[in-house]
């Protein structure tokens, strides 16, 4: 296959819609193909000179969707560079978008079409691009290309410069939540990825925070999938989302009541609690994907953490056994596995049956918790300022008793 190689006199656009052209026009015999390939070449000049590079897109696009199955992919990357090229040509911003939109809807079709090398090209493009807000958009259909085309581990990198990103964009709150929306879906691919998921899920429901009723409504969905993926995550047992109003409707919502009422057992309340709700419940833990001895697993282990969250900070062997409903042989083996997943640290007093806890993590962190931790700072104070009280009294007596030895020596 021929490979695109510009000449010193012709434009690089003019001999793209030449090439492509020519290609697509071929079967046609030169009769009919020679006048099509002219009129093409005359419409690309014309745009040129015009400086409609709007329409000069459009008309590479047009060429260029004809003959995607007849050139390889390195022919087909040349004549996209060159295509996404012409952005940088105008001088406006608004125009420059609907080039950049029209170049992504074209590479954004058929997906399941090296999706790889589509991704390549709308990178290329992300980086011809000068306006922020283009920058967003040509991003953002990365992503849904990525999802679609099933290749998102290409773009799962970047999403650790995604804070730096919002500083550059600069977008507004509705594109803000589209982008977390759409980053989630990308990382829902991957099961290893969902906690980062969660995470995304959760800055999407938190653009909602201060909105009416109606645009709140717009989250309930995903609200209830925020939930059930934090319920079904193994290693999350902490977060904040009893506190978000997006969260918060679907306590009175008479299709999601159930699942507010189920985060909130995993988030304030124990095992017993669960293991009625899940006798009352079990079709619609089933249709959530939940799995019965998983939510037992993690139950227990939040369960153990809520008992060492007293004030005393020592938990018997019994009270253990008897929450967390195991035999007294499992006890031990539960403390191991809480301070294995980091959820606490403390020690196992055999000989007293008892566990004495130094730290627990707690599973949302509001103002109760704020109040209880300003209390243990303020003891934590006042124990340091006795230490220091007694080591100056301590230091003064010695001063003293030295004094005295020496004048009884003289």
């Amino acid at each position: 296959m021929t490979t695109i190689l510009p000449t010193s006199e012709e434009d690089p656009a003019l001999s793209v819609v030449r090439f492509t052209s020519e290609l697509s026009w071929a079967d046609a015999g030169p009769e009919v193909a020679e006048p099509q390939v002219s009129r093409l070449c005359t419409e690309a000049q014309e745009c040129m000179v015009m400086a409609r590079w709007f329409d000069l897109v459009s008309l590479m696009l047009t060429s260029a969707d004809v003959i995607l199955s007849k050139v390889s992919e390195k022919d087909l990357e040349c004549i996209f560079t060159v295509i996404c090229n012409v952005v940088t040509k105008s001088e406006s911003p608004d125009e420059a978008l609907e080039m950049a939109k029209l170049i992504s809807a074209k590479i954004t079709q058929q997906p399941s079409d090296k999706p790889a090398l589509r991704l390549k090209i709308l990178f290329n493009l992300y980086n011809l691009l000068e306006n922020p807000y283009s920058r967003f958009f040509v991003y953002l259909s990365a992503l849904n290309l990525a999802i679609n085309g099933k290749v998102t581990e290409h773009v799962i990198p970047s999403f650790k410069k995604i804070e730096s990103f919002l500083k550059e964009w600069n977008i507004g709150v509705s594109d803000q939540r589209q982008l977390f929306l759409t980053i989630s879906n990308v990382l829902r691919e991957h099961k290893s990825l969902a906690k980062e998921s969660f995470k995304f899920l959760s800055k999407y429901l938190a653009t909602f925070s201060g909105e009416d009723a109606y645009i709140l409504s717009e989250a309930k969905e995903e609200a209830v999938r925020t939930i059930v993926e934090f319920v079904k995550a193994p290693d999350l047992f902490q977060c904040d989302l009893l506190d978000m109003p997006a969260v918060g409707q679907l306590e009175k919502d008479a299709k999601h009541a159930l699942a507010y009422q189920l985060l909130k057992i995993f988030l304030t309340q124990r095992l017993d609690a669960y293991l009625e709700f899940q006798a009352a419940n079990s079709t619609l833990l089933k249709g959530y994907g939940l799995v019965h001895e998983d939510c037992i697993t993690k139950m227990r282990l939040i369960s153990l953490v809520d008992l060492g969250s007293d004030e005393s900070g020592r938990i018997p062997y019994s009270l253990i056994r008897d929450t967390l409903q195991i035999n007294d042989e499992g006890v031990e083996l539960w403390v191991v596995k809480a301070i294995t997943a980091k959820l606490m640290d403390c020690k196992m007093d055999q000989m007293n049956q008892v566990v004495i806890v130094s730290r627990c993590t707690e599973r949302v962190f509001g103002q109760q918790q704020w109040l209880t931790l300003r209390s243990k700072l303020a003891t934590w104070r006042g124990n340091v300022a006795n230490v220091i009280s007694t080591i100056r009294a301590n230091r003064i007596a010695e001063d003293g008793s030295q004094a005295v030895q020496g004048l009884v020596i003289r």
